[in-house]
């Protein structure tokens, strides 16, 4: 009997660190490396000395190879000890889902058939394969950030979503795995299905959830970038603030003139749809507080091939908890473990 075992690629390890201050991503694995590599651009950009990087990089690489098991221990520790203020969120229920979004799966199921034609009449298509819908009520939305506030103000550990995100939360952690896997199965991969069967849409098999929260003295924008994903979903959980515009440019391999930008104002419970590796950015909001539910939706039969991130055929190490990074092994291949 063959045993799935989700991996992340060892590049995870050395690749795509972001420096804020300088709006640069970097690779790195020592001293040496980066000096060599990035000390030209870095000086550019205003750094007087390079050098002074080293420690925060140092530091970031320590946290991405104790990531996946400090992960799980956090998790194990909020089960314990983290009282939901709703509990009843934790379990997908259909009321907590725009009637149109609901409909919208419904609609796929019975008439479109194998293809995807028809199915952008339904949807609001911004060009570039970029596509916005309802997903939920703002009932729901308005329940899920009184929790998430709530575990904000706890005294409990938490962990910044992503590397380029220093303030949100992994919702894993918090007891939304279940949650997330539902309406990844039931209600979205209909939809990716027809949309991006060429980025895995119909073999979606796991996913990176979080909440990015942007407040003054914070995170107050994001920088241009792409996603460790096959397909993303971006939805807005409330709309008491200003500004915080996304922008969308072309795919990660193709040219990107900056002239040909596309704009996005959120909405209250909307989703957009998009492919991971289309580059986008979100300008800063200038007011309130914003969150926002990410889901990076992964296909194994598309990483396994190549890794997003590296572009190359991924070099895979396994992890003892999770779904790593989306990739997979059999228990017949030879793999190491984290």
């Amino acid at each position: 009997m063959f045993r799935t075992q989700y991996c992340v690629c060892r590049c995870f390890f050395t690749h795509n660190y972001f420096i804020k201050e300088f709006d640069l991503h970097v690779n790195f694995s020592d001293r040496t490396q980066l000096i060599k590599e990035y000390s030209e651009v870095l000086t550019s950009r205003g750094c007087g000395d390079p050098e002074q990087l080293i420690p925060q990089l140092e530091q970031e690489y320590k946290r991405r190879r104790n990531l996946h098991d400090e992960s799980w221990e956090r998790r194990q520790l909020l089960a314990r000890e983290y009282k939901p203020l709703h509990p009843h969120l934790y379990t997908l229920q259909a009321s907590f889902l725009d009637p149109k979004f609901v409909e919208l799966t419904q609609v796929v199921a019975k008439e479109l058939g194998q293809t995807g034609e028809g199915l952008t009449k339904h949807l609001k298509d911004h060009h570039q394969r970029i596509y916005s819908f309802p997903v939920f009520t703002p009932q729901f939305c308005h329940a899920l950030v009184e929790e998430l506030a709530n575990y904000e103000q706890s005294p409990l550990p938490k962990a910044r979503p992503n590397t380029m995100n220093a303030y949100g939360i992994k919702l894993d952690e918090l007891g939304f795995d279940e949650f997330v896997t539902r309406l990844r199965s039931d209600y979205l991969t209909p939809l990716t299905r027809l949309l991006y069967p060429d980025w895995g849409g119909g073999q979606l098999d796991s996913h990176k959830a979080f909440i990015v929260t942007y407040r003054e003295g914070q995170d107050v924008d994001l920088a241009y970038h792409y996603d460790n994903a096959e397909v993303t979903l971006n939805v807005a959980l409330n709309g008491d603030y200003h500004d915080g515009e996304l922008y969308f440019g072309a795919m990660r391999t193709e040219e990107d003139p900056k002239t040909r930008r596309l704009g996005y104002t959120h909405h209250l419970a909307r989703g957009l749809l998009h492919r991971g590796q289309q580059r986008h950015g979100a300008l800063p909001i200038t007011e309130g507080v914003r969150y926002n539910l990410i889901i990076w939706l992964r296909s194994s039969s598309i990483r396994n091939r190549q890794c997003p991130m590296c572009c190359l055929e991924p070099e895979l190490e396994a992890v003892r908890q999770g779904c790593g990074d989306g990739f997979t092994i059999t228990n017949t291949d030879v793999c190491s473990a984290l």
